[in-house]
């Protein structure tokens, strides 16, 4: 039983090897790509519109009310980033009922590769809303003893993120393969279905999560 689909190697070429997270990173990008490409090519202003559209702009107001609720009055300056992250790490937990697929997420490359992404676009927004100098400020309030503190904050949440979404799909992929071993037919098929609704979760708490540490940067570095 693997661990990790960075253990199943496609190909490799002294120190280059290609394995399943890379490519089904890139399938889960290629699809999402394509099919934001085909939905929104016909997207119309009219009162009908095609069960596609509808379905798009019910995705994108409830996950730009999610956003606002976090605390960020702008859903659309964040919606790109924080849209993404949900989409993509929705479709790579949904995907687990293809046989032969293995989730990408699995892998604690990708998830601190998204922990990372996060921990770049805190910053960015930060300084983006309130400006250099008192983005920086801010790690030095109410003292500037807080400093470290401060800092290490930064690195321990996003080494939190990456660990929580790893070991959560690491866990269901685990108990899986032993109820494979155990009770082959019944057991596996009721645990993906959960697996789906569960991988659906640890997209939303991982975006809802990156939503509130740019909120933290965004909001409280105005304070």
């Amino acid at each position: 039983m693997r661990l990790s689909p960075d253990e199943l190697v496609y190909w490799r070429h002294g120190i280059f090897k290609l394995n399943a997270t890379i490519v089904f990173t890139w399938a889960i990008m290629l699809v999402l790509v394509t099919g934001a490409r085909l939905i929104t090519r016909r997207l119309k202003a009219d009162l009908r519109i095609s069960g596609w559209q509808a379905l798009l702009e019910m995705l994108v107001l409830g996950i730009g009310d999610q956003i606002k609720e976090v605390g960020l009055q702008e859903p659309r300056r964040y919606i790109g980033f924080l849209g993404t992250l949900f989409l993509l790490i929705g479709m790579s937990n949904l995907c687990t009922i293809i046989p032969g697929y293995e989730p990408p997420t699995g892998s604690l490359s990708t998830t601190a590769a998204l922990a990372l992404s996060v921990f770049g676009a805190v910053p960015v927004f930060g300084i983006r809303v309130s400006g250099w100098k008192k983005y920086l400020a801010s790690y030095v309030k109410p003292s500037f003893i807080l400093l470290p503190f401060n800092i290490i904050s930064e690195f321990s949440r996003t080494l939190a993120l990456a660990v929580r979404l790893f070991g959560n799909i690491m866990s269901g992929s685990m108990i899986l393969g032993i109820l494979l071993i155990i009770a082959p037919l019944f057991f596996p098929v009721l645990l993906n279905v959960l697996g789906l609704l569960t991988g659906m979760v640890q997209a939303y708490i991982f975006s809802i999560l990156a939503a509130v540490y740019i909120a933290a940067a965004s909001n409280a570095k105005n304070e």
